[in-house]
């Protein structure tokens, strides 16, 4: 009675064992974006394609996958829910609600 577990469960919970569908959706707007500004721009120098696919390459990088966390998009909000969270913390140990009688 020997029971396994693999190291990534969430894996089978996820799109393509990758992707959140938030991730797919944040992906997919900022591709759709930038294609829509190459359409109705239609860049003519180096300096306004690159603007015009900033969209696109800005949500790319957020949903790239890094070690030891989901993606980089879940990196930045630990970040800020580290930095701009509560820092005092009230103490509730195992022995906070013990009773002696």
């Amino acid at each position: 009675m020997n029971y396994l577990i693999p190291a990534n469960t969430k894996s089978g919970k996820l799109i393509f064992n990758v992707f959140r569908p938030f991730d797919l959706i944040l992906f997919l707007s900022g591709v759709g974006v930038s294609i829509l500004l190459l359409l109705i721009i239609s860049p003519s120098t180096l300096p306004i394609a690159i603007i015009c696919l900033l969209p696109g390459l800005i949500c790319t990088l957020l949903v790239v996958p890094v070690p030891n966390y989901h993606n980089v998009y879940v990196v930045f909000t630990e970040m800020i829910s580290f930095f701009y969270g509560r820092r005092n913390y009230k103490w509730k140990g195992w022995c906070y609600k013990d009773e002696y009688k």
